[in-house]
């Protein structure tokens, strides 16, 4: 099994792809799915969901939801700059850090 460096709850910032241009390239990691090396990001890769109406939602309609990017194309942010992560033993535990400021994620 492949071991990824991102986790759920991280804050990433798309470097390749479509969605490497502009401001908005930052988002929080949702989910990740590891057989296909993908990841959900909040706030990138928006793609329209046309729902039939259900209990959940009566009305149906067009619906804006995430779709994964692949893990390749995402680095770990930190104040609005991509790092590159590397991981060192403190106190008998393993932990990440970044390499750029050399503070622990």
């Amino acid at each position: 099994m492949t071991k990824f460096k991102i986790k759920v709850g991280d804050t990433v910032k798309v470097i390749a792809g479509e969605y490497r241009q502009g401001t908005d390239n930052i988002g929080k990691v949702l989910q990740i799915i590891k057989d296909k090396n993908r990841v959900i990001v909040e706030g990138i890769n928006l793609v329209s969901k046309h729902t039939k109406p259900s209990a959940q939602s009566p009305q149906g309609g067009i619906v804006k939801k995430e779709a994964s990017i692949h893990i390749s194309n995402l680095a770990l942010a930190e104040d609005g700059q991509a790092v590159k992560v590397g991981y060192r033993f403190e106190e008998g535990k393993k932990i990440r850090f970044s390499k750029k400021s050399n503070k622990a994620i």
